[in-house]
C-alpha cells in the first residue's frame, strides 16, 4: 500500500482538479475533497484512515466488490498481448467480439447485436442516433422527438441530459429540442392519495395525451430506466408496465430501457427489463458490465434494428476507445465472477428480501416517511411529519444531506437525492452488513435529529 501524503493531495485538488457534479466553491471551503485511497470487499478507506462501508457500490457500479485480483490479472493479461486498437477500420478485437456475443446471450438473445461505448451517457447518446438512424432508413424521416420522465436520469451529456428529465440539469443547459418529458411513476411523492390502479391510470393518461400532443408519426422512442435510480430508486407500482408498454407499441414507438443501473443483477436478474417482463427494442448498460473496474458501456438492438441499419450504408458514429480490448476483457472476467458464484440468483433468492426486511425497522422512525426497495436498491424517505409526510425547511432537498453526512461521519456510505436517502450495495454483501447498514442510518437519524428540528 502507497504511503499518500494526503494533505498535499488536497492542496492539489483545490489547486487543479475540477471534481464531477460538485459544487467547486464548496470543495474549495471544505480545503479539499475527501481523499479515497483504497478499498477492499464492500469497503473503502480515505486517507484519514475512516474505513466506510460503501453502501453505494462505488456509484451503483460495484457488484463484484473492491479488490478482485482476477479483474486485474485479465487488464494486465490483454495490456500484454493487445492493449489498444481501435474499431474504425474494419477491424475488431477479440475480447469486443467475445463480449459482444456475451453479452446477447445475457439478454437471451432478444438483444443481439451490441454497439459499445464508454459510459451510460455515451450508450444512451448511441441509442439517440440509431433511432434516428433507423427511422430514417425505414422512410420515415419524420419521427425525430422523444419521450421520456420526468426526474429520469439518462447521463450528462447534451443528449442525455436532454433526455433526462432533471430540472436543476435541464437548467444549465443547453438542451436538445424535440424531447418530451411524461410524469414518473413516484408514488409517494406524487401519487395524491390516489391507490395503485388509480394512479397507474393516470399516468397511461398522461402518456396517451403527450403522444397525442406530439403525434405517434412524430415519435421516435419512449426512453425510460426499469427503477428510476438517480432519481431516488423510483420503483413503479405493481402493473405500471403493463399499462405502459401496450401504449408504446401501439402506437409504433419504439421502447428503449435505460439498464446503466439497473442491469447486471441489481434486480435479480441480468437486466431490469427481465425482472418485469419487458421486451425492448433498446437497452443501455454501463457501470455493472465491469463492476466498475475499468469504464466500458454498451447499446443492445434486437435483430430488427440491426438489420435496418446494415441496409443504410455507412453508420457514422462511434469512439476512440469503443470495444476497448483491456476493458472488453476485465467486463468479461467480471461477468465470469458473477456467474461462478451465482450473484444474480442470490440477489433474487436471498439478498433483496433480506434487504427489504432489514429496511422495514426503519419505518417505525417518526423522521421516515417510506422505506422501500427491489433488488438491491433501496431508499428512505425523510418527512418532518409522518402524518402528512411534510418536509423539512422552506425548500425541499435540505434534511437528506444532512442526514447522508450523518450516516457517513457513522462509516456508512449512501447518497442524498433531494430528501430520500438511497442505497445500492454491492452484489456480495452479507445479511450482516446490511444489518449495519440499517443500524447506522438509525443512528444518523437520531445524530442529524437537532439540525433537522433547525430546519421545521
Amino acid at each position: 500500500m502507497r504511503n499518500y501524503d494526503i494533505d498535499e493531495l488536497r492542496r492539489l485538488d483545490v489547486a487543479h482538479h475540477l471534481p464531477p457534479q460538485a459544487d467547486f466553491a464548496e470543495i474549495v471551503a471544505l480545503g479539499g475533497s475527501r481523499v479515497i485511497t483504497r478499498a477492499q470487499g464492500v469497503t473503502i478507506e480515505d486517507g484519514d484512515g475512516n474505513r466506510i462501508l460503501d453502501a453505494m457500490a462505488g456509484l451503483w457500479c460495484v457488484q463484484v466488490g473492491y479488490g478482485r485480483a482476477e479483474l486485474a490479472e485479465a487488464a494486465h493479461a490483454q495490456m500484454l498481448e493487445l492493449p489498444y486498437y481501435n474499431g474504425f477500420f474494419k477491424t475488431a478485437t477479440p475480447p469486443a467480439i467475445t463480449l459482444a456475443a456475451k453479452v446477447a446471450e445475457l439478454t437471451d438473445y432478444k438483444l443481439p447485436h451490441v454497439f459499445f461505448s464508454n459510459s451510460g451517457s455515451e450508450a444512451m447518446d448511441t441509442a439517440m442516433r440509431m433511432i434516428r438512424r433507423y427511422w430514417d432508413i425505414k422512410g420515415e424521416p419524420g419521427r425525430t422527438q422523444f419521450i421520456a420522465r420526468t426526474n429520469g436520469y439518462h447521463g450528462t451529456t447534451i443528449g442525455s441530459m436532454s433526455l433526462g428529465g432533471m430540472a436543476r440539469m435541464h437548467a444549465q443547459g443547453p438542451r436538445l429540442e424535440g424531447i418530451h418529458h411524461v410524469r414518473q411513476p413516484y408514488g409517494f411523492g406524487e401519487a395524491e392519495g390516489l391507490d395503485d390502479a388509480a394512479f397507474i391510470a393516470a399516468l397511461a393518461d398522461d402518456l396517451e395525451a403527450r403522444i397525442a400532443a406530439v403525434g405517434a408519426h412524430n415519435i421516435a422512442a419512449f426512453v425510460a430506466e426499469p427503477v428510476q435510480g438517480a432519481g431516488g430508486v423510483i420503483i413503479p407500482p405493481a402493473g405500471y408496465w403493463d399499462a405502459i408498454v401496450p401504449i408504446v407499441r401501439r402506437h409504433g414507438i419504439l421502447l428503449v430501457m435505460d439498464e446503466v443501473i439497473c442491469g447486471f443483477g441489481r434486480l435479480g436478474k441480468w437486466f431490469g427489463h427481465q425482472h418485469f417482463g419487458i421486451s425492448p427494442d433498446i437497452i443501455t448498460m454501463a457501470k455493472g458490465i465491469s463492476s466498475g473496474y475499468l469504464p466500458i458501456s454498451a447499446t443492445a438492438v434486437t435483430a430488427k434494428i440491426a438489420e435496418t441499419l446494415r441496409t443504410g450504408g455507412e453508420f457514422v458514429h462511434g469512439f476512440t476507445y469503443s470495444g476497448h480490448p483491456v476493458a472488453a476483457a476485465v467486463a468479461l472476467a467480471n461477468i465470469a465472477i458473477m456467474e461462478r458464484e451465482n450473484l444474480v440468483a442470490g440477489v433474487a433468492n436471498d439478498l433483496a428480501p433480506y434487504l427489504a426486511s432489514a429496511l422495514a425497522r426503519l419505518k417505525p422512525h417518526p423522521l421516515v416517511g417510506e422505506v422501500r426497495s427491489i433488488g438491491l436498491l433501496g431508499a428512505v424517505e425523510i418527512v418532518a411529519d409522518k402524518a402528512d409526510n411534510r418536509r423539512f425547511g422552506p425548500s425541499p432537498g435540505t434534511a437528506g444531506p444532512i442526514v447522508r453526512d450523518a450516516a457517513i461521519a457513522r462509516g456508512v456510505m449512501v447518497r442524498a437525492v433531494y430528501d430520500r436517502l438511497v442505497m445500492c450495495p454491492p452484489l456480495i454483501i452479507t445479511h450482516a452488513q446490511i444489518d449495519l447498514i440499517v443500524e447506522r442510518l438509525g443512528q444518523a437519524l437520531e445524530d442529524a435529529a437537532p439540525a433537522l428540528a433547525a430546519l421545521a
